[in-house]
């Protein structure tokens, strides 16, 4: 049986670096995103992301998030595997915790999720979990 967890996110820092320029409005880039996680989730997230911009207002994006802290009190880290895409006014997609990744009270963590941030408004996460 899985738990569902729900959390907010601040985001703390944003360090994106292009790295190849595609035509008018179109690149790709890099991001080093750091969070900070709020309710059931709770501490610190760190997480690349890989960005393919169509236009100024357009973007997919993959990466690799690590989490450390608590989930449903259990204290420990874990690493998920993003994808989501930009519209210019939110960005959303899902996430996977990676198998094997969880440390501490959180070895054994598997499960899937989404996460939600528009431009003007509260970030929103959920995962629904299993520790086992």
């Amino acid at each position: 049986m899985s738990t569902t967890a729900k959390a907010t996110f601040q985001i703390s820092g944003w360090d994106e670096d292009v790295y190849a320029e595609l035509g008018p409005r179109a690149k790709l880039s890099r991001a080093e995103v750091a969070q900070t996680f709020s309710g059931d989730i709770e501490g610190e997230g760190s997480v690349t992301w890989l960005m393919a911009y169509t236009s100024e207002k357009s973007a997919e994006y993959v990466g690799i998030q690590r989490v450390t802290g608590t989930l449903g009190g259990a204290e420990g880290s874990f690493l998920l595997t993003t994808q989501g895409a930009y519209d210019g006014a939110v960005a959303e997609g899902t996430w996977t915790v990676v198998a094997g990744s969880g440390t501490d009270g959180l070895a054994g963590l598997t499960g899937t999720g989404t996460f939600r941030a528009p431009l003007a408004g509260e970030p929103e996460v959920t995962l629904d979990y299993h520790l086992g």
